[in-house]
């Protein structure tokens, strides 16, 4: 069974479908919301066997001719060198106004394909295909695109919303343990940030929706997407509420780049540290209760992922503040933080004391 979340934004409002061979609707379900002859896809290159045969065949079926440009995997590849290589190849090909990209892949493929389609022929429409568990219940929603550079994580980039979300959870199957992890994450997030109840749900099923339990994922993609739009819907340009949706990325994003964006740590890592982290400065701060920071604590370890600072990186407490301070989030020279004051409760803070973040920073750098 589909299911189907709307983002609501106007004349730019969009569905995101949730369910199974939805790959192999492709072409039929965009030509719901868009009458369209060709299509650039745009595919990771670690699913280009895996997932594009299907899609390929879901668009031929539907009497849509597809070229595809293929980006290698990694965030590391997320970068303006990359960008432009993208852009020329779809150029190459002399695209019309009436042609559409499509990501195929994490939320590296999705966020360098949206960029190119607000670039190229000053904005084409896009849709996203999510093969990723992170992907489908974050990036791909929303609308926000970029590519890293030296000074920070998505520092170039537009708000450029996509025509249609495909989250075909048979995508899932393929994922590695480590990848499918890292992307619940992006999951349990959204229950610390205002949905105490569905964090509740996460504690009880999380284990079993790593294990691939079909209709614990299924639910977990339907309430995160839910949960996004709503705040997207709110706050389409992240104005104000929707800088709740980066809990754990603050921190998580300093990590990441201090490791060069490589493969030490994934995003979804880098968050669930970032959001222990920042539970644990909340219980510094005196905002927060210790029995909810160990709660987090705890099911990051239950899921078996790491809530600690990599131990094979020689760590800095100035350098990681020094990331901070290139993050798009800063303002006015000051660092925004997403603390919380409980399970579900979660705030922005724009005025947190950084001599004591570095404090804690340093004490576990040092640990």
């Amino acid at each position: 069974m589909t299911q189907t979340v709307r983002v609501a934004l106007d004349t730019r409002a969009y569905d995101i479908h949730i369910g199974e061979k939805l790959l192999e609707r492709a072409g039929e379900l965009i030509l719901g919301v868009r009458k369209v002859k060709r299509v650039f896809v745009v595919a990771d290159s670690k699913i280009v066997a895996t997932h594009l045969p299907r899609l390929e065949k879901g668009l031929a079926a539907a009497g849509i001719a597809a070229h595809v440009v293929t980006l290698q995997a990694g965030d590391a590849a997320k970068s303006w060198d990359n960008l432009g290589r993208l852009l020329d190849a779809i150029l190459d090909q002399r695209p019309e106004r009436a042609d559409l990209l499509v990501a195929l892949g994490g939320g590296v493929v999705g966020d360098m394909t949206g960029v190119a389609a607000s670039l190229l022929l000053r904005g084409l429409d896009f849709v996203q295909i999510p093969t990723t568990l992170l992907a489908q219940v974050d990036s791909s929603v929303g609308g926000k695109t970029g590519v890293n550079t030296r000074q920070g994580k998505n520092l170039i980039g537009a708000f450029h919303q996509p025509r249609l979300v495909l989250c075909d959870l048979d995508v899932l199957d393929t994922l590695g343990p480590r990848e499918l992890r890292a992307g619940y994450a992006e999951v349990f997030k959204y229950g610390l940030i205002d949905m105490p109840e569905f964090f509740d749900w996460c504690e009880a099923n999380g284990p079993a929706l790593l294990a691939g339990d079909r209709a614990a994922q299924a639910y977990a993609v339907r309430v995160s997407c839910e949960a996004k739009a709503r705040i997207v819907t709110e706050d389409e340009r992240e104005t104000g509420v929707r800088a709740l949706l980066n809990l754990g990325h603050t921190f998580g994003h300093a990590l990441e780049a201090d490791l060069g964006y490589g493969p030490e740590l994934l995003h979804g890592e880098a968050v669930a540290i970032g959001m222990r982290q920042a539970f644990d400065f909340s219980v510094r701060a005196g905002l927060c209760p210790a029995a909810d920071a160990a709660r987090v604590r705890a099911h990051i370890l239950a899921c078996d992922m790491a809530a600690d600072l990599p131990r094979q990186h020689r760590w800095n407490a100035d350098a990681l503040i020094a990331h901070m301070g290139h993050d798009k989030k800063a303002s006015g020279g000051k660092i925004t933080f997403i603390l919380a004051r409980g399970i579900g409760k979660s705030f922005i803070a724009r005025d947190a004391d950084i001599d004591a973040v570095r404090a804690m920073l340093a004490a576990e750098c040092a640990a």
